[in-house]
């Protein structure tokens, strides 16, 4: 074979590679796991030590819920490049999950140590510390999968939707030494589900049932007593109300400033206060958040407490302070308390005629909103922050959110129109990110109204400004949208 054909193998090869990356990327957000992982493993026969790669496969691995298999591929991911912080924050997740809290603490950390800017890091100290602590006791684990014969309880799975990923969230401890929950609880915990919990339970009393096996080997036994547990896991997650998973909140750990009035001499009160909300704010910043919320709460005793001669801006400090409670409890989980905080917050803005504390506390508000999945309410507050934004970044943030906002309520003019007022202003200030951004908010709206040629003009733009960011990862989920869209072209 000449050298030209070995070079054309290589390429041909290299492309190979690319397109089934892409496609694995394209199936993952698309939430089609299973596929994904099938087009990241021909991927990876072609290269095996591709370490993006990797990390895509354990991601989707964790989405199925064979939280081994993701810390394999997280470990592979790792063996060239012990630093890789994807690689790191991959295993980090695929031990959290498999409940080994204490050593998630550890890559956590590691992570943390090399991208002290990436949320994530600290999000997942504060979850695996949680846990470390909830946990303290027994050491015994239920380790929870996908595998094995499970059909006869896929319709239960199906059904249950809202919480078909708490497999995935703490792999729950099982208490042994704990006395059994009182049957009315658990009726009243699993709902519809407590039925088939207890069509289980009578499936175990079947002693010849129970000896079988599935068609994988595995003992029925063993599988009747996983499905148990599982119901069981949701029963436990619920009544303890523990945090849900802190992925989806590391957009809301942005520092809101506290502003204390500068003056030559700084009084003894603005001095501590100064000093209090640094504290408050380094807490957080540490993965503290239980202690970040007691001393706002300290600090804010201690405020109410003194006299307007002491502090003339108390209503302004009260708010923050109530910024900084609402900041610590979305850490901790506790949506509706923050959302008490934070509506406090903005209705002492509004006494004191604050623009930028009114700014701070709507900007919250919508986002405890779009976490409850509450989007209508969410858009209400963040359209009446559009006055009060400052510069073209966050006015293209702020455009780019809301429309999104509408594109999960199905209202795609709305999207549409509020993607191109993004793009626009991510155009005035230069920004390729949020040109590209904006452009797939336009392109995914124009192709659910239907208006195909427009579409594909801004996937064709958003293509333009990931390849000017040399962003290959968008480049390819990108390219693939586009590819779809053009299919759809009258021929």
């Amino acid at each position: 074979m000449s050298d030209t054909d070995e070079e054309q193998d290589g390429q041909k090869l290299k492309a190979l590679f690319a397109t089934l990356v892409a496609d694995g990327d394209w199936l993952f957000m698309k939430g089609e796991y299973k596929k994904a992982v099938g087009s990241y493993t021909g991927a990876l026969a072609l290269k095996p030590d591709d370490k993006i790669c990797c990390v895509g496969r354990s991601k989707c691995y964790l989405k199925l819920g064979q939280s081994e298999n993701a810390l394999k591929d997280a470990e592979a991911s790792l063996k060239k490049d012990k630093l890789f912080f994807e690689g790191l924050y991959q295993k980090a997740e695929a031990l959290y999950y498999m409940g080994n809290f204490e050593f998630a603490l550890v890559f956590y950390h590691r992570g943390h140590q090399l991208r002290p800017q990436i949320h994530g890091f600290r999000l997942g100290i504060q979850k695996a510390q949680e846990a470390v602590e909830t946990s303290a006791g027994d050491p015994s684990y239920v380790k929870l999968n996908t595998e094995g014969d499970l059909s006869f309880f896929q319709k239960v799975e199906e059904r249950a939707q809202p919480i078909a990923v708490i497999h995935l969230m703490k792999n729950i401890k099982q208490r042994t030494q704990k006395a059994p929950k009182k049957e009315r609880t658990t009726k009243q915990m699993l709902g519809e589900f407590y039925t088939d919990k207890k069509y289980l339970e009578n499936l175990l009393k079947d002693k010849d049932l129970v000896k079988g096996q599935t068609k994988e080997g595995e003992q029925l036994q063993d599988v009747i007593k996983g499905c148990l547990t599982y119901l069981d896991s949701c029963t436990e997650f619920w009544t303890e109300e523990t945090p849900s998973s802190v992925r989806h909140q590391e957009r809301k750990l942005r520092r809101d400033e506290c502003v204390v009035p500068r003056q030559r001499g700084l009084s003894e009160p603005a001095q501590f206060l100064l000093k209090s909300l640094d504290d408050i704010d380094a807490e957080l910043s540490s993965g503290n958040a239980e202690g970040s919320l007691k001393k706002a709460e300290d600090v804010m005793k201690i405020v109410r407490g003194w006299s307007e001669k002491d502090v003339p801006n108390q209503k302004e400090l009260l708010g923050c302070l109530h910024s900084c409670i609402g900041n610590a409890l979305i850490v901790l989980g506790d949506m509706d308390r923050a959302l008490d905080h934070y509506q406090k917050d903005l209705e002492l803005a509004k006494q004191c005629k604050l623009p930028d504390a009114m700014s701070r506390a709507l900007h919250n508000i919508g986002w405890v909103y779009v976490e409850l999945g509450q989007f209508t309410q969410a858009i209400k507050f963040w359209e009446k922050k559009i006055p009060l934004a400052h510069g073209g970044l966050e006015k293209t943030w702020l455009f780019h959110e809301i429309g999104k906002c509408y594109l999960k309520l199905n209202r795609h003019k709305e999207a549409r129109d509020y993607g191109a007022r993004s793009v626009a202003a991510a155009d005035e200030i230069d920004d390729e990110k949020w040109q590209m951004n904006a452009n797939v908010l336009v392109a995914q709206s124009e192709l659910n109204l239907g208006h195909f040629e427009s579409c594909v003009s801004h996937f064709e733009r958003a293509l333009s400004h990931a390849k000017q960011q040399d962003d290959d990862s968008a480049i390819n989920v990108i390219q693939k949208a586009l590819d779809e869209a053009k299919q759809q072209l009258p021929q």
